[in-house]
């Protein structure tokens, strides 16, 4: 296996696949370099907080786009899953029969064995504590969370974590975001409900979702199932625990 870390300004990738690659950080600049160019010619694609068109766009920002609608967010809020994506697409392409790719908390991943991923969820007692055992892929799947508590993205939300499993990152990464901004509430458990209450609205496009709020938590849809994890592994070094 192929362990390494490939930061190209905002991107943070910690990555593990079974083939070499090289090339993956030239392809992850061309990718930028498109978003970006895209971004100098539309700068609401940056800035928007809600859905935006993308129609003459290169492939990465359409998808971010298609993203945001499904959840309803705006664009950017897709970014990390969405280069998450592109970049497992490109070594499946390349022949990989294993690979995990972790953007900043934002994972795609194939596999062809069982892997453990764990739970950061802020402050909350549960983090570091549980994690998923995410049995082997025969098609990719995407892990994303978002947090009001934890980071720098943009969250009207007080949710620790709220991790969401789909198909695509891409569409992973933009429903976390929305479902953290609806985790609000007198109480955490309120805060909890009303997140999974617009998740039940959104059912069709993730297979599960997972929020934790404080000492509260709650699930909609099929997850993995949940493990034991060693604290000091989830909150330390991400490759020991895959």
């Amino acid at each position: 296996m192929i362990k390494r870390r490939i930061r190209i300004e905002e991107t943070s990738i910690i990555l593990k696949t079974d083939i070499e690659t090289r090339d993956l950080t030239s392809f992850i600049l061309r990718e930028r370099s498109g978003l970006k160019n895209y971004i100098k010619l539309h700068p609401e694609f940056l800035s928007s907080l809600e859905p935006v068109k993308a129609d003459k766009a290169p492939s990465l920002v359409k998808t971010m786009a298609f993203a945001g609608e499904i959840a309803g967010v705006g664009p950017m809020a897709a970014v990390a899953g969405t280069i998450s994506q592109f970049c497992l697409n490109y070594l499946i392409d390349k022949g990989s029969r294993y690979t995990i790719v972790d953007n900043g908390g934002d994972v795609s991943l194939k596999t062809n064995r069982d892997v453990t991923v764990g739970l950061f969820a802020g402050e909350s007692s549960l983090s570091g504590r549980l994690g998923f055992r995410v049995k082997h892929q025969r098609t990719p799947l995407g892990i994303c969370t978002s947090s009001g508590t934890v980071g720098h993205s943009i969250s009207f939300g007080r949710a620790d974590s709220v991790t969401v499993f789909a198909s695509q990152s891409s569409i992973a990464d933009a429903l976390a975001t929305s479902l953290a901004n609806q985790a609000q509430g007198n109480s955490d458990g309120e805060a909890v409900q009303n997140s999974l209450s617009k998740a039940e609205e959104l059912k069709e496009f993730f297979r599960g979702v997972m929020v934790v709020v404080g000492e509260s938590a709650g699930t909609l849809g099929k997850i993995p199932i949940m493990v034991e994890t060693d604290k000091k592994v989830v909150l330390g070094d991400i490759f020991e625990l895959y």
